[in-house]
C-alpha cells in the first residue's frame, strides 16, 4: 500500500515543482513629498526633510540617472517642494519619479517647515536687495 501512495503521489508533486515559483509580491512606490533642507552639493545625493504616511523625517534623497535628466531635478534648490515616487531604503529615499510643486500643495505636515524656510531664505537675501 505505500508503494501505491507514492506512485499516486508522484506525479502530483512532479507537477507542482514544475510550476514555476511567482515573485514576491512586487513592492508598490511609497508616494512622498519633501522640502530640500539644505543647498544640493551633490545631484545625487539631496538632503531634504520628507513626509511619508503624515510623518517627517530627514533623509536623503537618492537620484537614478533617469532622475538627474529630469528638469526639475536640474533646477533643484534650497526650499524647493517636491512630490516623490519611490523607495524607502536605509540609504534614503530612492526617487523614482520627481515634480516640482507649489509649497501650498504639501501636506500640513511639511508647510510649516517650507514656510520657515522661505523666511530663513528671505532673510539672507533681503541685505542684498537695494
Amino acid at each position: 500500500m505505500n508503494r501505491v501512495t507514492i506512485l499516486m503521489a508522484s506525479p502530483l508533486l512532479l507537477a507542482t515543482s514544475l510550476v514555476p515559483t511567482l515573485p514576491a509580491v512586487a513592492e508598490e512606490g511609497v508616494l512622498a513629498f519633501a522640502v530640500v533642507s539644505e543647498v544640493p552639493k551633490d545631484r545625487t545625493r539631496v538632503p531634504a526633510k520628507v513626509a511619508i504616511e503624515g510623518s517627517v523625517t530627514d533623509m536623503t534623497l537618492l537620484a537614478s540617472d533617469q532622475i538627474l535628466s529630469n528638469l526639475a531635478w536640474k533646477q533643484l534648490e534650497f526650499c524647493h517642494a517636491l512630490k516623490l515616487e519611490g523607495f524607502k531604503t536605509p540609504e534614503g529615499f530612492r526617487v523614482h519619479t520627481v515634480r516640482a510643486i507649489d509649497g501650498a500643495m504639501l501636506p500640513m505636515v511639511l508647510q510649516g517647515i517650507e514656510g520657515d524656510c522661505l523666511l530663513k531664505k528671505a532673510l539672507e537675501v533681503a541685505p542684498f536687495v537695494d
